[in-house]
């Protein structure tokens, strides 16, 4: 059912709202299906899912894809499936076979020593099938084109990983099974394994790519691996339980019914401290006028200099995000003229 767009000017829809993204779909296809059920032109993500991966994508409406920049650094939680003894050029299902093992498959021991070695910080190459730009240019776009392209490592980091099942499958079951995230089972009588399936858990930070991490597990064990299915089950404070389908999203009754499902701007920034200004201040706000320290009359958290705080009015409405020129301590006796700078004005 498409919601009516008539409807669209009764309830301004400003929030974020945590959709459960379906396989086959990319993020972009996603964002533009959003903006025709619910009539709302600006919408936008705050991390990309692989076509193929399933689960949280967190969308920004209205007012709130001003904020979008202050919830992509937050970790991720994801359910991976890793298949050992076949490497592809892409490090997933979709890509094509490089490399088979051919010989012995490791044991469960093995398996859960080397992954329990990427826990903590480590340095990762970006996939060359990925978004990241070298000099303006997407990495797939030159993957496409049959160009390898030096790109530089980056930092990432593992907070936790769980490993869930070790399925060992025969070469045709192999073949068949669908790279659905949590397939598991006993395994099979018959021919000897040409591929194990691992199910993980696993916490990360932002821009950490599974696949890779995939890719360099079955490398580390000597016989190549490449994901098999992924689904988000959590992105910062947001969390697959609370995750929409598309189909939930078209049945909803209307705007205001899809507004009780979105989280307010105050709320999503909850660890964000807090600014409480006088009228004069708060109006000053609204028309782009940053903060005296003088016009602060109230404080909620601790910070360093430099940091960015909500700025807020007397009644709670949230009015801006602000960079604060000092630490919480030194802003209590702020010399004369210090101002808090507005990065974005919400209000």
């Amino acid at each position: 059912m498409k919601l009516d767009l008539a409807q669209k000017t009764e309830t301004a829809l400003d929030g974020v709202l945590v959709v459960n993204k379906p396989a086959g779909w990319t993020s972009h296809d996603v964002v533009a299906r959003v903006r025709v059920l619910l009539g709302v032109a600006k919408v936008g993500h705050t991390g990309t899912l692989d076509p193929a991966a399933t689960g949280v994508l967190v969308l920004c409406l209205g007012k709130a894809t001003r904020i979008a920049e202050y919830l992509v650094n937050a970790d991720k939680e994801y359910r991976a499936v890793l298949r050992l003894g076949v490497a592809t050029d892409t490090q997933d299902a979709t890509g094509t076979v490089i490399a088979e093992a051919g010989g012995a498959l490791p044991d469960r021991a093995a398996i859960e020593a080397v992954m329990g070695r990427f826990v903590g910080q480590h340095r990762q190459v970006p996939p060359m099938y990925s978004a990241v730009k070298i000099q303006g240019v997407p990495l797939y776009k030159s993957a496409r084109a049959g160009r390898t392209v030096d790109r530089p490592a980056r930092d990432f980091t593992v907070r936790s990983l769980q490993i869930l099942s070790v399925i060992p499958t025969p070469p045709e079951v192999a073949r068949a099974r669908d790279a659905q995230v949590g397939v598991g089972g006993a395994p099979l009588a018959g021919p000897p394994p040409t591929t194990i399936d691992v199910t993980f858990d696993v916490v990360c930070s932002k821009g950490t790519y599974v696949r890779t991490l995939c890719a360099d597990i079955g490398e580390a064990l000597g016989v190549g691996g490449h994901l098999a299915g992924l689904e988000r089950r959590r992105a910062g404070r947001f969390g697959i339980e609370e995750a929409l389908t598309l189909d939930d999203l078209a049945a909803l009754a209307g705007r205001e019914a899809v507004g009780t499902r979105l989280h307010a701007l105050a709320d999503v920034l909850d660890g964000v401290p807090v600014l409480t200004l006088d009228p004069r201040a708060a109006d000053g706000v609204r028309h782009g006028v940053a903060v005296p320290a003088a016009q602060v009359i109230g404080m909620e958290g601790q910070w360093e200099a430099g940091a960015c705080v909500r700025l807020q009015a007397a009644d709670g409405r949230l009015l801006a995000i602000g960079k604060v020129p000092c630490g919480s301590e030194d802003l209590k006796q702020a010399a004369p003229g210090t101002v808090i700078a507005l990065e974005k004005v919400l209000a």
